[in-house]
């Protein structure tokens, strides 16, 4: 049985992916599995992936399934789920991040001394060396996502009752004990993959890892903020090319967790407030970000006055 099977999902990022497997296959300290699934690229990231490491597992995903879909491709080859596991842990690991030699195995080792932890996350930092604040979050209950909606997280960053989305009152170089870590880089014990399931794949992006951590949590696991291992993280390498589209992706899975784990214990006129804010929030986030950017390119350039 391998120490850790590292599970990275890539969907047009060729460049970050090759430069990702190449740190991971430099990891001491621990046997590593490493698979690679590519969920349907177009630009040669899987005959990249081929090519270069021969020793990594290639999954070519007929279609983009999105990330749980991805995830869950190689989670059942590995057969965590079963009675004779691949691995002891697994980590789903983003393409577009670096990890150093010897972070894989202080992160194994840190849940191999603490048994009752059974996901484990690390401090990521962006290339300005900023702390990517999705590192380490609670779980979007209706108050919180109220007082991130309304922008009152980012006022009140130290308020441990405005800042709790991303925990920005915490040290963030404290371990600590948190609902949920990001699946950009995840540490998962085999034992709570077996109890939890796999990924919920009616999330295409984004909220698939809040809701794995809730079902390992609800399992009786703990969740753990790790920063005395810090990885670089690029950050919506691959969404960044289509922000309409995860925009989209980003508001529907909040409406996906919060009707999953929340609406049937709300008012009915609580819950359609909800509901509501999350569209109109949705719609704010387009207008702001893609159409009203696409409007401004096509303004006719404003002519200069002729010299006297």
């Amino acid at each position: 049985m391998n120490d850790l099977a590292v599970i990275i999902v890539s969907y047009n990022v060729r460049e970050y992916l090759g430069d990702c497997v190449a740190t991971v296959l430099q990891s001491t300290g621990l046997s590593l599995d490493v698979w690679v699934v590519d969920n349907a690229s177009s630009d040669g990231s899987a005959e990249m992936v081929a090519e270069r490491f021969p020793q990594v597992h290639l999954i070519r995903s007929p279609h983009n399934g999105g990330y749980a879909y991805g995830n869950n491709l190689a989670l059942r080859q590995l057969g965590l789920q079963g009675a004779m596991p691949a691995s002891r842990y697994v980590l789903l690991l983003n393409p577009d991040t670096r990890v150093a030699p010897g972070d894989l195995a202080a992160t194994v080792a840190y849940a191999d001394q603490h048994p009752d932890v059974g996901m484990v996350g690390v401090k990521l930092v962006r290339q300005d060396g900023s702390l990517d604040l999705a590192c380490r979050r609670s779980f979007p209950t209706p108050a919180v996502s109220l007082y991130r909606m309304l922008g009152l997280s980012r006022l009140f960053p130290r308020s441990r009752t405005f800042g709790r989305y991303n925990l920005t009152y915490l040290d963030p170089d404290q371990t600590a004990e948190v609902d949920a870590v990001v699946g950009a880089f995840m540490v998962v014990r085999q034992q709570a993959v077996a109890q939890a399931g796999l990924l919920d794949e009616a999330y295409f992006m984004y909220g698939e890892d809040l809701d794995w951590a809730l079902q390992i949590k609800q399992r009786g696991w703990k969740v753990v903020y790790y920063p005395a291992v810090t990885v670089l993280h690029y950050k919506r390498a691959s969404s960044s090319k289509s922000l309409h589209r995860t925009t989209r992706a980003f508001y529907e899975s909040m409406l996906i967790f919060y009707r999953k784990h929340y609406a049937r214990t709300m008012p009915a006129p609580l819950h359609w407030l909800i509901v509501s804010g999350i569209q109109l929030s949705q719609a704010l986030a387009l207008l702001r970000g893609v159409w009203l950017p696409r409007l401004r390119r096509l303004r006719p350039p404003a002519r200069r006055a002729a010299p006297n």
